[in-house]
């Protein structure tokens, strides 16, 4: 079976669509008072029905058949394995996951802003790394993890390694992904879906409600210690 999803694309899940990641049960925002044309505005995901998960207690659509953060199975109850981590070296590039509550205030976001503090930083092992959020049911499995944020897509941006430079790749986001460089205004115009763009040594990436994404190489220590 199949699904349309606002945006016209054909989706095999029944919550977000395959290809852009827009919510398929869509409900219509209430009207909001138009911003001034200088403020960035992006439309955070419509809420769809849910059901809590038995195990892990996250919200999942209510027609899963598994909990896209553990795996259960609504069915039976049943949570499969925990996956045995295998070592690994340390990597020569890491990627620092920031909550930033100044991006999340300049988009006007419904809600509260998660609380920031020190930077997640994350091994980044290979020469594509994907930024989005954990689906279980799907198998997506992105390196740098947005869970946290609703405002990300499931298979929201790439970045990739190419002959030492870092680009990043918006995959068709629901919220797109911006560019900006610190001691500038933060960015407000996304960048065009399934383009490169050549990643400065001083730029960040913002994703979601409040997620700002750094990418540089590991230290010393980080190594060593086989972060």
């Amino acid at each position: 079976m199949s699904f349309k999803c606002p945006q016209g694309h054909d989706s095999s899940t029944s919550d977000f669509c395959d290809v852009c990641g827009e919510p398929i049960q869509a409900v219509p925002a209430a009207p909001a008072a138009a911003a001034p044309a200088s403020s960035l505005t992006l439309d955070p995901p419509v809420a769809a029905p849910t059901k809590k998960c038995p195990s892990c207690g996250d919200e999942n659509p209510a027609d899963a058949v598994f909990c896209e953060s553990c795996g259960c199975d609504f069915a039976t109850g049943q949570v499969p394995p925990p996956a045995t981590p295998m070592p690994d070296p340390g990597a020569d590039w890491v990627a620092e996951v920031w909550i930033d509550p100044d991006w999340f205030a300049a988009q006007n976001t419904p809600g509260a802003c998660a609380t920031s503090g020190a930077p997640t930083v994350v091994p980044i092992r290979a020469t594509t790394a994907l930024i989005g959020r954990r689906s279980k049911s799907r198998s997506i499995n992105p390196e740098i993890d947005c869970t946290n944020d609703g405002a990300v897509s499931h298979q929201h941006a790439q970045l990739t390694l190419d002959h030492d430079r870092w680009y990043v790749e918006d995959l068709g986001s629901t919220n797109g992904t911006f560019v900006g460089t610190p001691g500038d205004p933060l960015p407000t115009t996304p960048l065009d879906p399934h383009q490169r763009h050549e990643l400065a040594d001083d730029e960040r990436v913002y994703v979601g409600a409040w997620t700002r994404v750094m990418v540089r190489r590991a230290t010393d220590d980080e190594k060593n210690t086989g972060l």
